[in-house]
C-alpha cells in the first residue's frame, strides 16, 4: 500500500488505514499508536534537516562576510597626507583669478554717443583740418630735411565714416549688473551729456539703455538695459563695514576701451576725499585702492577675493595732465551705490 504524504488530510489515506486488517494479538490502541510514532519520527527528522540547512547557510554567509575586504578606516593623518599630495600635484587658480571669474558675467561695457548735428560736424571738421595741417607741416619739414617732396595726408577712413554717422562716440566706461532684470550701475560722468547709451554684456549682446536714476554727489548713474541675455547674472554686493586696509581687491573694466581687463591690488585707505581736476566736485567717504585703473575703468566694480562688489571705481589721482594711473584710485562704497539704485542698505 502506498504511504500517504506527511500531514495529508486526504480521505483516501484515512480509508486505506481503516481497511487494513488488524494484526493478530495486537490491541486496538497499539494499532493506532504506530502511525503516530512514525509521524513523530518523521517530524524530528525534518526538523533536524532544516536546522542543519540553516546552519550551513549561516556559515556560508559568515564566511563570505569574513573574506570580503572591508573599507579602510581613515585617520586624520591619511586626510592630511591626501591634502598635501593634492596641493603638490594640482595648480590652483590665484585668488584674483577666482574673484574676476565670479564677477565677470556681470560686467558690461558702457558707451555714450552724441547726435551728429551740423554744429558738431563743423567743429569736428575744423579739428580734423587743424590736425591734418599740423601733420602736413611736420611731414613737410621732414621731407625738406630729407630733400624730397611730401604728399598731403589722406583722410582717416574712420573719420570719414564718422562724418556721415548719425551718432558720434562721446565716451567709454564700465558698468556692473546689480539686478538680473538689466539694472546696471556706472559713473554719471560716463553717460552724462549722451544722446544715446549702449551697453555690451559679457556674452556679446549689445543693446541701448536708459538712465533711470542718478546720484550726482557720488558720480553714480543707474541704467536700465532695453534687452538682456537669457542667463544674465547679477553681481553679489558686500558691505564695506568690515573692509580693512591691506585687504586684496581686483578692479574689472574697459580701460581705454580695452577689455574686459582685470588688475589686482589692495585697499590702501578708507574714508578718503577727492576733488576732481576741474575742481567742480568733491567726493568723500571713498575707498582708496592701488589696483591699476585708467580712463574706461570708471563705473566698473571693485571686488574682494570672493568676487563680491564693495565699490564702484570712480576716479584716479594724477596731478599731471596725463590722466593715467600712478598708483592711487578711488571707488564709491557699494552702500552709496545701492542707495542710488533704490536698494535697501545692508
Amino acid at each position: 500500500m502506498r504511504r500517504p504524504a506527511l500531514y495529508s488530510r486526504s480521505s483516501r489515506a484515512q480509508g486505506a488505514q481503516a481497511d487494513a486488517p488488524e494484526a493478530p494479538g495486537a490491541a486496538s490502541g497499539e494499532a493506532t499508536a504506530a502511525p503516530a510514532r512514525r509521524r513523530l519520527r518523521l517530524s524530528a527528522f525534518h526538523l533536524q534537516w532544516a536546522a542543519m540547512t540553516l546552519l550551513a547557510v549561516g556559515l556560508a554567509v559568515a564566511l563570505t562576510l569574513a573574506l570580503r575586504p572591508g573599507a579602510p578606516r581613515l585617520t586624520q593623518e591619511d586626510i592630511d597626507a591626501a591634502v598635501v599630495r593634492t596641493l603638490e600635484t594640482t595648480v590652483l587658480p590665484s585668488p584674483a583669478a577666482s574673484a574676476v571669474a565670479n564677477v565677470a558675467p556681470s560686467v558690461v561695457r558702457v558707451m555714450g554717443f552724441v547726435r551728429n548735428s551740423p554744429e558738431r560736424r563743423a567743429a569736428r571738421e575744423k579739428e580734423e583740418k587743424a590736425e591734418q595741417a599740423a601733420r602736413g607741416q611736420r611731414s613737410g619739414n621732414s621731407a625738406r630735411r630729407e630733400g624730397r617732396n611730401s604728399n598731403p595726408p589722406l583722410l582717416d577712413p574712420e573719420a570719414a565714416a564718422e562724418a556721415t554717422a548719425e551718432f558720434l562716440p562721446n565716451g567709454v566706461g564700465t558698468g556692473v549688473v546689480i539686478v538680473d532684470k538689466g539694472v546696471i550701475l556706472t559713473n554719471l560722468h560716463v553717460v552724462s551729456g549722451s544722446d544715446q547709451i549702449k551697453v555690451t554684456f559679457a556674452d556679446g549682446l549689445e543693446t541701448t539703455a536708459s538712465i533711470v536714476g542718478v546720484q550726482p554727489e557720488n558720480d553714480l548713474a543707474v541704467l536700465q538695459a532695453h534687452k538682456i541675455p537669457d542667463d544674465l547674472q547679477a553681481a553679489t554686493l558686500r558691505s564695506t563695514a568690515d573692509l580693512m586696509p591691506g585687504e586684496q581687491v581686483a578692479a574689472v573694466g574697459f580701460p581705454f576701451g580695452i577689455g574686459p581687463s582685470a588688475s589686482a591690488g589692495v585697499v590702501s585707505g578708507l574714508k578718503r576725499s577727492f576733488r576732481s581736476p576741474e575742481g567742480k566736485q568733491e567726493m568723500s567717504n571713498l575707498i582708496q585702492f592701488d589696483a591699476a585703473a585708467n580712463p574706461g575703468n570708471s563705473g566698473g566694480p571693485l571686488v574682494t577675493m570672493d568676487g563680491e562688489v564693495v565699490g564702484i571705481v570712480t576716479a584716479i589721482l594724477n596731478p599731471t595732465p596725463a590722466r593715467t594711473f600712478i598708483g592711487i584710485g578711488f571707488a564709491v562704497p557699494i552702500e552709496n551705490a545701492a542707495q542710488a539704485a533704490g536698494m535697501p542698505p545692508f
